[in-house]
Parts: C-alpha cells; sequence; structure tokens
C-alpha cells in the first residue's frame, strides 16, 4: 500500500528538521567548548585535539569504507554472468537477493555510513596514541633485551598495535561482506550433497582476502616478538626465561610460516581448486599450535618450573630495575637503623626540643570543629578532609597549617530555585587557617585566619571563591556598574542583612550576546539564560569551576592528585594540584592500578572524583599546576624537565606548558611532594625494596602498609609532618611505615622531603628483621590496653558513654636512635547532633614500652623520659587552669568529689550542648572545669602509692600535672 503524497513528503521534511537540530545541539557542544578553552587562553588545546581527532575520523571512516565497501563493489562486479541459479536449486538465496537487490544503492550506503562512523569514532579515540607516536621523544636508554630505546616501545610500539588492529578488522569484515555478496549474486553456493560450490572469480577473490590477513598475521608474529617486553607468563612481569628462550624464536619462524602460507593463498589465485588455501589454513593452524603453544609449555614445565630460581633470576633482575626506574624509587637512600628503645639523658635533650612545635591538629578529624566555629553561615561548608600547608611564623620559620576554604553549599531548600542557585550564590569567601601545634583551653584550633571579612596573619588578599571543590555548576556573574548587585558577597555583622557584590573579575565566558545565550541555553536546557533580566551585556557564565575538572580539560593528557589544597599566594587564593604523567607500557615494569596503588582511609574523605582505574607502569610528578579561586585561570608549571613523556606532550601541544623557572618563590613555598605519587612509591616499595633477585623470588622480605590504627579500614594514610630524620636538620617530611607481611611489628620508616624540590630522595630506615619494634597497630594497641590510660579514657566517655573518643593521626617519628609514637586524643558528643565538634583534650606518646598520657605533649613526653624537659614552642599558647595554685599542684580533694565535679563539668557541657541555640561559650567553660577536674584526678592516682598491673604489658607512669590543659597539638595526613 502506497502512502498519500502528502505524508511520503513530510518524512523527508521530518528527517530533515531531527538532522538539523541534533547539527544545532553538536555545533552548540563545540562552539561552547571553544568559547570555554578561549576564556581560560588554551585555545592551541582545543584545536590540537579537534583537528586530530576529526582527522584520524577522516582517515578511519575513509578507510574502513574504502576497504570494506571496495571489496562489497568488487564482490558485485564479480558475480557470474548466468544468474545465481547456475549452481541449481538456490531459492534461499535468490529469495534475499530479490529483497535487497531493489534497494542495493542505499543498503549499501547505510551500511557504509554506519560502519564509517563507528571505524572513524574508534580511530579518533586514539588520538593520544597518535600524538605520542607523532610526537615521540627519545629516553636515552636502551631496553635489556632487544636494546631499543624506551621511546620505541613507550610510543611507537602501542602506535604499530592500533593500525594492525585497524587492518585486521577490516580485512576480517572485508572477507565477511564479501562472501556475503557472492554467496547472494551466485558466486559461491553451499549445498548438500557436494559441499561448496564457487566461481573462480569468489574464489581467487576470497583467497587475495585470506592471503592479506594471513600477511598481517606474519607482521603481527613480528611485532609480537617486541611486546613480550610485557609478558605476564613468569614469576614478574616482563619477558621471561621461557618467553626470550622458546616464545621469542618461535614467533620469528611462526612470521616466516605465516609468510609463506601467504604465498600460498595468493597462488590460490592462478591455480584452480582448494589445495593450496587448505595446505596454506593447516600449515598455518598446526605451526601455530606446535610452535606457538605446545613447545613454549613444554620448555616451561621441562625447564624453568624445576629450576625456576635459577632460569628466572636474570629475568627478575630486569623488572626490579625496571620497575624501580618507571615509578621514581631507583634513588631511595635505605639507611640500617637500630631502633633502640633507650637512649642517654644528653641525646634525648638534644632532640626532644623541636618536639613541641610538631603539628598534632588532625585534618581528617576536624572540619566539624571548623563548621561549627567557622561556618558563619548555612550555606558555607568545609571539605570533609582539610589540608595541610606551610605559613611564616613572625620570626620568619615556617609551621605547619591546617587550612581549608570556606565554600559555597547549596542555599537552604526553602529558598532553592533558579534565580538563588545561579545569580545569588555563587562564590566561598576566605581562608580558614590554624597552627598545628596550638589549640585554645578548650580544645578548640587557635584559628591564625578566620571569620568573615578574613582576620588574621595571611595578609590582605581576594577572598572570594569563584572556583572551588564545591562550587555550583555553573553561575551567572558580572554586570554594569550601574546595576545592583544581587551576588550574596557575605553576611553583614550582626545578622542583621547581608552584603551584596557585582563580579568584575575576567572568569567565565561572556555571555551578553543573545546568540551566545541561545547556545547555552540549549547546552544547559535552561530557557531562563534567554529571559532573564538580570543578565546582560556584562554577565560572564562560570561552568568547570572545580580545580580538578578545570585542569583536566586543559590538560586532559595529565593524570591529577586526587587532593588539590588552597594556598593565598600574591595576594589571591588559588588551587595548587599535583599532575603527573603515566603510562603502561615502560618495559619490565610492574602494572598497577592507580587507584588501589594510591586508595587508603583518607582517600573516602575526599569529595573528589576517583581516579581512573587505569594500569600503570610508569609515574613522574611532572607537572605542578594552579586554579585561581577568584577568575578561574589555569596555570601549568614544568616539574620534571627530565621526563621524555612530559616533553613529548609538550611537542604535541605547543607552550601550554610553562617553565620552572616562572614559579614565584611565594609559590614555590607552597609546593609540596605530592601524596599519590608518595602512595604509589610505599607500593611499590612493599615488594622492590628488595634488589636482590634470589631473596625478591623467595619473597620472605617483602613488607606492607599497616592498617589504619585507630579505624582499623583500609590503610593507613601518609603523614605531613614537620620532623627530623636522623643526621639531618628538621623540615617539613611526608611520612609512612612499614610492616613485615603477616605480622605487625615494625619493618621500615619512609620519608621525604616534602619542600619544593624536584629531586627530593625517598628515605628509608629500614629496621633489623630479628627485633620486634612495635608497629603502629601494635603501638595502638599498647595505648589502649596502658592501666592509666585506659582509665582517664573511661572518664573522657563520660557517665553511659554519651561522650565519645576520637584517635587522630597516629605519628610515628625517628627519636633518640628510636622510634617515638605520638597520637592526639578528641572527645565529641556521642549523640549525633548538628552542633556536634570533636575537641583535643590529651595526647599520647609511646617510646619503646614507655606510655605517656598527657594533657599536652610537654607533658606526655615528661611522663615518659621523666627530668627531661623540652624547649616550648614559640607558638604554643599557654592557658592556666584557674583551680590550680601557684606552684601548679592541684588543689586537694577527695577520689569521690573529684569525679563528682568531672560528671558536673560533664552534664553541664552536654547541657550547653544540647540549648537551642548551643551556648558555645557555656560549652568552653564546661570543657575547661572537666579539664581541671581530670587533673586533679590524675595527680591523686599519682600521689598515691600503686603497684603496676601485672596485666598491662606496657605500664606507664601516672599523668603528671601540666600548666596547660592542651597547649600543642599538631599531626595529621
Amino acid at each position: 500500500m502506497r502512502l498519500p503524497r502528502r505524508p511520503r513528503l513530510l518524512i523527508p521534511v521530518a528527517i530533515t528538521l531531527v538532522v538539523l537540530v541534533v547539527a544545532l545541539f553538536i555545533f552548540a557542544g563545540i562552539y561552547t567548548d571553544y568559547l570555554w578553552f578561549d576564556s581560560v587562553d588554551f585555545t592551541p588545546v582545543f584545536s590540537t585535539m579537534l583537528l586530530t581527532q576529526i582527522l584520524l575520523f577522516l582517515a578511519g571512516a575513509v578507510l574502513m569504507v574504502g576497504i570494506v565497501g571496495g571489496n562489497m563493489v568488487l564482490s558485485h562486479r564479480m558475480r557470474p554472468m548466468f544468474g545465481p541459479g547456475m549452481f541449481g536449486n538456490a531459492q534461499g538465496a535468490d529469495r534475499y537477493r530479490l529483497a535487497v537487490d531493489p534497494h542495493r544503492k542505499l543498503v549499501f550506503l547505510i551500511g557504509m555510513a554506519i560502519l564509517g562512523l563507528f571505524a572513524g569514532s574508534s580511530t579518533a579515540g586514539q588520538w593520544r596514541t597518535w600524538l605520542l607516536f607523532q610526537n615521540g621523544t627519545p629516553f636515552g636508554q636502551a631496553d635489556a633485551e632487544f636494546k631499543l630505546d624506551l621511546s620505541f616501545f613507550m610510543f611507537t610500539y602501542p602506535f604499530l598495535r592500533m593500525v594492525l588492529n585497524f587492518l585486521f578488522t577490516a580485512v576480517i569484515l572485508s572477507i565477511i561482506a564479501a562472501a556475503l555478496v557472492h554467496y547472494l549474486y551466485g558466486g559461491f553456493r553451499i549445498q548438500t550433497p557436494g559441499g561448496v560450490h564457487a566461481s573462480r572469480a569468489a574464489r581467487s577473490h576470497l583467497s587475495v582476502l585470506l592471503g592479506v590477513f594471513v600477511l598481517l598475521k606474519a607482521g603481527a608474529y613480528w611485532l609480537d616478538r617486541y611486546g613480550l617486553v610485557f609478558s605476564d607468563r613468569g614469576k614478574v612481569f616482563g619477558a621471561s626465561f621461557t618467553d626470550i628462550n622458546a616464545v621469542l624464536p618461535a614467533k620469528g619462524i611462526l612470521a616466516i610460516i605465516s609468510l609463506i602460507c601467504a604465498g600460498l593463498f595468493f597462488a590460490g589465485v592462478v591455480r584452480p581448486g582448494g589445495m593450496l588455501p587448505g595446505v596454506a589454513l593447516g600449515l598455518l593452524v598446526l605451526s601455530a599450535v606446535l610452535i606457538g603453544g605446545v613447545y613454549p609449555a613444554l620448555v616451561e614445565q621441562f625447564q624453568v618450573k624445576p629450576n625456576q630460581q635459577a632460569k628466572e633470576q636474570e629475568y627478575i633482575k630486569r623488572n626490579i630495575d625496571a620497575t624501580r626506574k618507571a615509578y621514581g624509587v631507583d634513588t631511595a637512600v635505605v639507611t640500617q637503623y637500630s631502633a633502640k628503645t633507650d637512649a642517654s639523658e644528653a641525646v634525648l635533650q638534644s632532640e626532644s626540643a623541636a618536639i613541641p612545635g610538631m603539628r598534632l591538629l588532625d585534618p581528617s578529624l576536624l572540619s566539624p570543629t571548623y563548621q561549627q566555629k567557622q561556618q558563619i553561615r548555612g550555606y558555607y561548608q568545609f571539605p570533609e578532609q582539610l589540608d595541610i600547608d606551610r605559613y611564616p611564623t613572625p620570626d620568619g620559620k615556617f609551621r605547619d597549617t591546617v587550612v581549608a576554604v570556606r565554600e559555597m553549599g547549596l542555599p537552604p531548600n526553602e529558598q532553592r530555585n533558579w534565580i538563588n542557585d545561579h545569580l545569588v550564590y555563587t562564590h566561598g569567601f576566605g581562608v580558614v587557617a590554624a597552627p598545628g601545634n596550638a589549640v585554645d583551653g578548650s580544645g578548640v584550633p587557635n584559628f591564625s585566619e578566620k571569620d568573615i571579612p578574613p582576620t588574621g596573619n595571611l595578609g590582605k588578599y581576594e577572598p572570594r571563591v569563584y572556583f572551588g571543590e564545591s562550587s555550583p555548576e555553573y553561575s551567572i556573574v558580572g554586570g554594569p556598574n550601574s546595576t545592583n548587585p544581587v551576588e550574596l558577597d557575605y553576611p553583614e555583622q550582626g545578622g542583621s542583612g547581608q552584603k551584596n557584590n557585582t563580579y568584575t573579575g575576567q572568569g567565565g565566558v561572556p555571555i551578553g550576546g543573545v546568540f551566545t545565550r541561545f547556545l547555552y541555553a540549549l547546552k544547559y536546557g535552561e530557557t531562563n539564560l534567554l529571559l532573564n533580566s538580570n543578565i546582560n551585556e556584562d554577565s560572564r557564565i562560570m561552568y568547570i569551576r572545580k580545580p580538578i575538572e578545570r585542569i583536566q580539560q586543559v590538560a586532559p593528557f595529565l593524570t591529577l592528585d586526587r587532593d588539590p589544597y588552597p594556598a593565598v599566594v600574591g595576594g589571591r587564593i588559588v588551587w595548587i594540584v599535583d599532575a603527573y604523567t603515566t603510562s603502561d607500557a615502560y618495559p619490565y615494569s610492574e602494572p598497577k592500578s592507580l587507584e588501589e596503588l594510591t586508595t587508603d582511609i583518607s582517600t573516602s574523605r575526599l569529595a573528589v572524583p576517583q581516579v581512573p582505574r587505569d594500569i600503570i607502569n610508569y609515574m613522574r610528578n611532572s607537572v605542578k599546576a594552579t586554579v585561581d579561586a577568584y577568575d578561574g585561570t589555569v596555570t601549568l608549571y614544568e616539574w620534571d624537565s627530565k621526563d621524555p613523556v612530559l616533553k613529548t606532550w609538550q611537542k604535541a601541544f605547543g607552550g601550554i606548558i610553562k617553565p620552572t623557572a616562572q614559579i614565584s618563590a611565594e609559590l614555590r613555598n607552597h609546593l609540596r611532594y605530592p601524596a599519590d605519587l608518595f602512595k604509589a612509591q610505599r607500593e611499590i616499595l612493599t615488594q622492590y625494596h628488595v634488589t636482590n633477585a634470589n631473596a625478591f623470588f623467595s619473597g620472605q622480605d617483602f613488607w606492607k602498609v599497616p592498617e589504619d590504627p585507630a579505624t582499623k579500614k583500609s590503610k593507613q594514610p601518609p603523614y605531613y609532618v614537620t620532623m627530623k630524620m636522623p643526621g639531618s636538620t628538621e623540615r617539613f617530611s611526608l611520612t609512612t611505615t612499614f610492616v613485615p607481611n603477616g605480622r605487625q611489628n615494625m619493618a621500615a620508616f619512609m620519608a621525604v622531603d616534602a619542600t619544593a624540590g624536584a629531586d627530593a630522595k625517598l628515605e628509608i630506615l629500614q629496621l633489623p628483621s630479628n627485633t620486634a619494634i612495635q608497629g603502629p597497630p601494635q603501638a595502638q594497641n599498647t595505648f589502649l590496653s596502658n592501666t592509666t590510660v585506659s582509665q582517664q579514657l573511661n572518664l573522657l566517655r563520660g557517665t553511659g558513654g554519651a561522650t565519645e573518643v576520637l584517635y587522630g593521626n597516629l605519628l610515628t617519628l625517628p627519636f633518640g636512635g628510636g622510634l617515638l609514637y605520638v597520637e592526639p586524643v578528641y572527645v565529641q558528643p556521642k549523640e549525633e547532633t548538628s552542633g556536634r565538634f570533636p575537641t583535643l583534650q590529651k595526647v599520647l606518646v609511646l617510646y619503646g614500652e614507655k606510655v605517656g598520657f598527657g594533657n599536652n605533649l610537654e607533658d606526655a613526653l615528661k611522663q615518659v623520659f621523666g627530668g627531661v624537659t623540652t624547649t616550648p614552642s614559640t607558638n604554643q599558647p599557654e592557658t592556666t587552669n584557674p583551680e590550680q595554685t601557684e606552684n601548679n599542684t592541684p588543689q586537694a580533694a577527695t577520689l569521690a568529689q573529684t569525679v563528682d565535679k568531672a560528671k558536673k563539668a560533664y552534664d553541664d557541657a552536654q547541657a550547653a550542648l544540647t540549648a537551642n541555640p548551643p551556648n558555645w561559650a557555656a560549652y568552653g567553660t564546661a570543657q575547661a572545669a572537666l579539664k581541671a577536674a581530670l587533673e586533679e584526678l590524675a595527680a591523686l592516682q599519682s600521689a598515691a602509692p600503686t603497684t603496676p598491673a601485672s596485666a598491662s604489658p606496657s605500664p606507664s607512669p601516672s599523668a603528671s600535672p601540666s600548666s596547660s590543659p592542651v597547649a600543642a597539638a599538631s599531626g595529621g595526613p
């Protein structure tokens, strides 16, 4: 039944309209992308990527359509002269042919269009492989087996493999398509009896295609020889004994046999019959099974397995050397460390001077405290994981500082609408910072930068945060000076109103033109972008605002660290992000999942996307990147000028990366050794600290990263902390510990100078394997099983366990020839309320078998080291308990009275917390009273004659009185 003329005309019109609408959306996406790249001055990245992908798309589509389509056309032209019935009854094929033939051209064109679309898209997706091949930079190092520069394996080999895979796909599809056309048009028939009957043309055509396939197979066999450096057959990654002595010659032989078989297939063109192709196919299959499969298996079974350690020794050594080089751990300095548990008083005196200034505040626990003390309004928020940075003190020294940016969250639910979401609540405001070694009398951080507008010692800076980790998806900002500001800037003092602002920077994309607004309305599916009267000729739209997403957009060839951190540099808040060049094509290097390498207990707290589940075996911190929080400016700085992978990308994308010399001195002070690289390196070093092939084979000396002692979930994170390695000066460092496989005692301690230095070396203190120095989990157990500690912890928990005790980061530090453990103890109400937050109340210290549990770090150190006194830090505030006498001795009281005091103080604190609104002043007073009561109790316990409990594995002195309830605190990941 034919459709009426008018509906038939409407069909192409409807199809045209659909095509135009789809094209308009595609154009809107591409053009707005261009506008975004132009706004950040990275148009070379946009143009290079777009042009490369278009050319690869066209090349892939044209080649695939040309090869497959050409063979289909050739098959059709080779159809028999006498028609499809020449081999007798073939009603099935005839039926299909009759159905297809009237629409032959249309079916062909549609099929080729779909094929070209898929082939072109697949090829365009390989733009990284093409650019690396086109711009490859030599490493100046040769691989151990073939003596080729490593750049061949990193840049050339992946491209050759991609080309081979493309050609294989094209030839296989050509064989299938040609066979189908020959079948439809009578070139061959499958009949019973008699088997396959084919015309000479069809047989010749398919023989040539099969010959080309086998010829490609010969090339693949030859290329596979070089791919053996990525073999996982042996004990370790990389070519093994069997690969080199059996598979390698087998690949060469198979390549020659494939050439012979290809010749036999080609000979089938001039010699009729199926004997030569049959011989070729049989020879190819038989040789692949016997030479490529059976022979290597026999060598593996009867030569290697009975003597695997001796046979694989050379290849294990290759793997060790390559892996250490690829992950940058080959320069690690290993020092044997006795970790003795006693030291002379003179040594302890000299080394203890720096300890009170050490950071104890744990950035993984303090987010609720910052939220309660510095949120100001409910629409502001802080990240769950705070950051560690360094800022100078008045005397010019740098101290560890816990920092966070007060970012804009979502408006209150009752105020949610498009205008508030995108025009009013547009930016956060200010930095909040606290020195890592100081709290006030109630255990709250002693903020050095706080409030709105900001006050503190960070100097004058632009506090507005338009680009951050929690910024809205997009915001419309800016406008003429004559218009009334609509952007919420900050609440005015006294809660009587708000200060509004109009953005005056150059961040974002100008959106004043009607056409541009129309394109963004299409992009976001939002008509308000066209209709809202607040959007004017000076308006700008800000999107892609998270630092990681912003950098990834302009540098898609880099892998980014999961944890950006803010710093005040040059009067602006900037986000600093470490960027890595990675690869999975480094010969012999052990491949690992980057996500598994970098995951520990701290990563779950980061409100950023997880790194891709990429497998890598090469990693360099080659770039330091910054994002200006006010105007979104992205700056990339070269950090590892020796990295050939970075040099290759620099050739591909021009001058988008600035030289190291352009890093300002102020910015350099805030750069640090990246956490994700350190995590990857420590995972590699759990095995690859062993450099002897025989010892590596046995695996008896392998380590592991201990579980987090406080949570017993996942791995303990590395910690940024200012400390001193044996024989060196005090410095800002990134530290971690290792324990043996299957045990929890300490195996090694590792640290790296975390200050700005591209050549920083890992330093490992390796403990004797025949001693049982406590590891972090054992140290935590020693703390909790100590009688005095457990009693005071029970008091901190309050009546009925109403108070929750939280353990901060357990820091491990080389000290006096041994290892010192320091752990802050926090307290917060157990009941989950919107007003609860942790406060630092106690500090635990362990040295050898001696435990200290003091009101501050100095107090705990005195308990452990007796008469040894420390030099107080100049940054350490001193608070005085009003209930203490002049000689700092607690007032005499009975035990029952003291317990009553503690209970009353706790009840007062709970009442202050549950008040509506919470009474923070009363809460602080109650906390101070609670601390005083605990001090009195500790004094009573120490004054009474006691005998250490035999059940305690590590008895310690009772807590001694302190002049400061909690004066110093510092530590954290």
